[in-house]
């Protein structure tokens, strides 16, 4: 199943408590649980004024559907191509 990155910009993202970051999370959750197994959320990296969010679903259009449903920005949907880490060298 494909991979994709989603950038979402979020000003202040990085001054997020961890309440308002558990709200969001339940929030993703019950949406994800509404469309189906077909979308998956592996991780997301909270930095200044963005969310990177990494998840796995059959095409874009499932990615943008969540977002919708969710009132999350969805500003750039980018599939992965391959995923690479320190032993992909050795």
């Amino acid at each position: 199943m494909p991979k994709f990155m989603i950038e979402r910009e979020l000003p202040g993202a990085g001054n997020l408590t961890a309440e308002e970051l558990q709200a969001i999370s339940e929030k993703s959750n019950q949406v994800i649980g509404t469309l189906g197994p077909e979308i998956r959320w592996l991780q997301s990296y909270v930095t200044d004024d963005k969310l990177y969010c990494v998840y796995v679903a059959p095409d874009e259009d499932i990615i943008l559907e969540h977002a919708r449903c969710g009132g999350f920005p969805a500003d750039r949907v980018t599939r992965v191509a391959s995923v690479i880490d320190p032993s992909t060298g050795d």
